[in-house]
């Protein structure tokens, strides 16, 4: 089925189908974390005499950076052919794409580089998971930062007594003074209608250990030095400012997943939010969460290289283009919106929501687009977890477009994939649960002892 607006859109999980009809010459692939996590895949190249053998590279980079994006990880290991390993060698030394993925997930994530091992011997997979959140005693605080907004709830023993979202602008700010007096100017009003505060819990786009602060695109705009002076520890500085008490921050994308596992009384379940940017989450048939990064924007879903390259990463077809306000903003000119070019993003979708409930069939066929995109993206994603439900939300998801979006993704897995459209459940929240059950998932990550 063809995306409506955008007829080039190639999706990852065909083209990979495609490619393994004729790939046959094994290859093993290991991702190693600087806990010692190691998740293996397997997949398949064409041999050097196969006259598309130069798809070689191509694919294999685009798995290699779908793992590291959704697993994590520094050191890969490459069971294969030699010149695969050393052409994913040299695009992490000198492809521009290939270094933002270094510095980012290598070395400001797990502190060194991307590196490259050829091997005849993986080293053994290993993985750890643990338990995430759900404790509702007490008097609680649950915080959602966002790119266009902040979220705040006060919670007192599972019920939510006070909510309230605020507009804001985080991404290019400089001074992160920005960021800690919104924060705690919400936290206060939270705490305004509570008789107590005895833990606070949040969530917020970006990779968060121990509750430091590893790359987040909130903060963007703040030089490197102010980053590892103000940023890193600002929600320990945090925590100190309130006493000490339990205060735990985690991806956004991890309490969407949280979320959906507790509103649904089931596990299994991938949350993806669609809001200024783009964020994943995972909770396992176990009910635990992995040590896995799930940062969904920057993962491929688009093989087309004409595919919308992110304006951070330099990278093209990522999920950030797909399921977020990037992508209705580029997919207003294809739709014949125009007038918007000088509108923010969040001024954009408000637009094409208002144009969605006059009906406009312009706006509809940019939520059909994003509604197909999330069908071959939903079928991608369970090549490589275990679902059962699918959580969607997020600010592009408001309306009736959200019901578009859902009804699209419905359709092309019941046409391309109907062994997955009877495994896996689409859900996305009543207006009660997208304004509550974000902040009371991140107000139950504290245990208060």
């Amino acid at each position: 089925m063809g995306a409506v607006l955008d007829p080039g859109f190639r999706p990852a999980v065909l083209a990979r189908r495609k490619f393994a009809t004729q790939a046959h010459i094994p290859v093993r692939i290991a991702i190693e974390q600087a806990d010692g996590s190691v998740f293996h895949q397997l997949t398949g190249v064409l041999p050097a005499g196969h006259p598309q053998a130069t798809a070689n590279d191509f694919f294999v980079e685009r798995l290699v950076k779908f793992l590291l994006w959704s697993r994590g990880g520094w050191r890969i290991w490459v069971d294969g052919p030699a010149e695969l390993a050393d052409s994913l060698r040299r695009h992490y030394l000198n492809d521009a794409t290939g270094r933002f993925d270094s510095e980012i997930i290598g070395e400001r994530i797990y502190d060194r580089p991307i590196r490259i091992e050829f091997t005849r011997e993986l080293p053994a997979e290993k993985s750890s998971t643990a338990p995430l959140g759900r404790h509702l005693d007490g008097c609680r605080i649950g915080f959602d930062l966002g790119g266009s907004d902040r979220k705040v709830a006060a919670v007192r023993d599972g019920e939510v007594v006070f909510s309230e979202e605020t507009v804001w602008d985080p991404y290019f700010q400089a001074d992160p003074q920005y960021h800690i007096d919104g924060i705690q100017d919400s936290l206060r009003k939270a705490a305004a209608h509570l008789p107590r505060v005895d833990a606070i819990g949040g969530s917020a786009a970006g990779v968060y250990v121990n509750n430091r602060v590893k790359v987040a695109s909130l903060f963007r705009g703040v030089p490197s030095e102010l980053f590892n002076s103000r940023v890193r520890d600002l929600f320990l500085e945090l925590r100190g400012a309130w006493g000490g008490i339990p205060f735990d921050v985690v991806n956004d994308g991890e309490i969407t997943a949280l979320s959906g596992s507790m509103s649904l009384g089931d596990n299994a379940v991938l949350g993806l939010s669609m809001g200024t940017s783009t964020a994943g989450g995972y909770v396992t048939p176990e009910g635990n969460i992995t040590s896995w990064l799930n940062e969904l924007a920057f993962t491929p879903f688009d093989y087309s290289p004409a595919a919308r390259h992110d304006e951070w990463s330099g990278d093209f077809g990522c999920g950030v283009q797909c399921f977020s306000q990037q992508a209705v903003g580029r997919l207003l000119a294809p739709a014949g919106i125009e007038g918007t070019a000088e509108l923010p993003l969040p001024e954009k979708l408000k637009h094409v929501q208002q144009l969605m409930a006059n009906d406009d069939p312009r706006a509809r066929k940019i939520y059909e687009t994003i509604g197909t995109y999330l069908g071959y993206g939903v079928a991608h994603l369970a090549d490589f977890h275990i679902l059962r439900h699918v959580l969607v939300l997020g600010r592009v998801t408001s309306g009736v477009g959200g019901d578009i979006i859902l009804s699209k993704a419905r359709e092309v897995l019941a046409t391309e994939f109907p062994e997955l459209a009877g495994q896996i459940a689409l859900h996305m929240p009543d207006e009660k649960e997208k304004r509550h059950g974000q902040a009371i998932a991140a107000a139950s990550l504290p245990i208060i002892s």
